[in-house]
């Protein structure tokens, strides 16, 4: 079983942990300011609602592919829920778990009040589809969140990958894609708190917010702590070398 680590907070003077906060920072800025910007404009110049549903869904499968792989100095999380995932799983410190929330969530409000500057709308709010209650919206973020979790396990952090190694960040990308198109009709598919707390923040709509934090961080613990309890050797070097310190 995963052991947590706590970490302390020396970490935060680590030059280590430093350029890590800095490239989460950049990388989950462009993963939203991307997302929201492809919602926006879907909004805009789309009238079908399955092409901007696709639309969305490939605009959020290409850039969270690229941005895993740019950012690979900090793990490229871009996502509150993965972050709990790894932690769960012994990967990534508490301390720096915590740094990497904040981090994610700055990044998040600072992209989506750059698009409201640049674009003079209001930036799309994730909330449940009309006929999607509340416990429905949260189990959809539940499973939608697990599966995204649990392939990054599977395709990143698995020592025995195999043939896989390399292409996690595109084959993580396809899961986002995949489930965004699965459940975008019914809870919005967000996966990522960070994702919705920005877009809340600029409009002042916190409509079915709390859903999006409740979810995908039930769902993501529960599969860092599932692939890492029954799946994986401890015997593996972490992510983070200092998780166990």
């Amino acid at each position: 079983m995963a052991k947590i680590a706590l970490g302390t907070t020396r970490e935060v003077t680590q030059p280590d942990c430093i350029q890590a906060l800095v490239v989460e920072f950049i990388a989950t800025f462009l993963f939203v300011f991307v997302g929201v910007g492809a919602s926006m404009a879907v909004d805009k110049l789309v009238g079908d609602a399955l092409v901007g549903l696709f639309a969305v869904a490939v605009a959020h499968a290409l850039v969270v592919a690229v941005m895993i792989s740019s950012a690979h100095i900090s793990g490229g999380h871009l996502n509150p829920s993965v972050t709990l995932g790894l932690l769960a799983g012994g990967h990534i410190t508490l301390f720096r778990s915590i740094l990497y929330w904040i981090d994610q969530l700055i990044a998040s409000a600072a992209a989506s009040f750059l698009l409201y500057y640049l674009s003079g709308q209001n930036t799309p709010v994730h909330t449940l589809a009309s006929g999607v209650g509340y416990g429905q919206g949260v189990i959809w973020e539940i499973v939608l969140t697990f599966g995204l979790l649990f392939t990054v396990y599977a395709t990143m952090v698995d020592p025995k990958k195999g043939a896989l190694a390399g292409i996690g960040p595109t084959l993580v990308g396809f899961v986002v894609g995949a489930n965004i198109l699965a459940g975008g009709a019914f809870s919005a598919a967000s996966m990522n708190p960070a994702r919705s707390f920005g877009p809340a923040l600029v409009s002042g709509n916190w409509t079915d917010h709390w859903v999006y934090w409740v979810g995908p961080l039930i769902g993501g613990g529960l599969a860092g702590f599932i692939y890492e309890t029954f799946f994986i050797d401890r015997s593996h070097v972490l992510l983070f070398p200092d998780a166990e310190s």
